[in-house]
């Protein structure tokens, strides 16, 4: 098989990094990393070459590139059939699918207001509507997950699949600000924040020393967004 490399930005502030380094990670096979530093002329430089989007994560499969997080998610699922990725059963196939995409294409509160920071964390903050909002979705869908599917494991649908690796930037975005979710979701971010490759990835994210202006979040008067 031709040799994996996936492109990532910093741990500390890369959500979708994550989401793309999880799957690749839970593959199994043998992958190198390549970080470069966000928001820096080197990055600029290079991320052309690297990712037709420009962005990352972008994952380089011998000759093949693949960009996108949930993109690289459904590949390395072809790569790694043998692992769980998305529930077989066809109802829980599809709210997975479902929550994943929605949270592909908005949560935009949270993403406008309360970027991925694994350095900093929070307590006591007020949360503008907009993230609130988010926040509630978050747990609605969460708790409707584990309730109906979560049979067999900690995770929205039983076992560690791909679902989760799209929620995982969430979490760490809950766990950072101080949010306040119902004990079922409570009990779900536990289970993310605990699993080996997040943990894994909070410990490389502990190492890094640079900071991104634009993800240091400004608080008004202790109010998020």
């Amino acid at each position: 098989m031709p040799a994996l490399k996936i492109i990532i930005g910093n741990k500390t502030y890369s959500s979708w990094s994550l989401r793309g380094w999880l799957a690749v990670a839970h593959s199994g096979l043998v992958f190198e990393e390549e970080l470069l530093q966000l928001d820096t002329p080197d990055f600029h430089e290079r991320i052309g070459a690297l990712s037709p989007s420009r962005t990352v994560p972008a994952l380089h499969h011998g000759s093949e590139i693949i960009w996108d997080s949930l993109a690289i998610i459904d590949y390395c699922a072809r790569l790694s059939p043998e692992k769980n990725w998305w529930p077989s059963e066809t109802a829980a196939y599809g709210y997975a699918r479902s929550i994943a995409a929605e949270m592909h294409s908005s949560y935009m509160g949270l993403r406008t207001h309360a970027p991925m920071n694994l350095r900093d964390s929070w307590t006591g903050l007020e949360f503008s509507e907009a993230v609130q909002r988010d926040v509630t979705k978050a747990d609605n869908r969460w708790t409707t997950a584990r309730e109906r599917f979560g049979d067999g494991g900690e995770f929205l649908f039983g076992e560690f699949g791909a679902a989760d690796m799209m929620f995982a930037p969430v979490v760490t975005r809950f766990l950072s600000y101080g949010m306040k979710l119902s004990e079922t979701s409570t009990r779900y971010m536990e289970a993310v924040r605990n699993h080996p490759l997040v943990d894994a990835w909070y410990k490389d994210a502990a190492q890094e020393t640079a900071v991104i202006e634009h993800d240091q979040v400004a608080l008004d008067a202790k109010r998020l967004g």
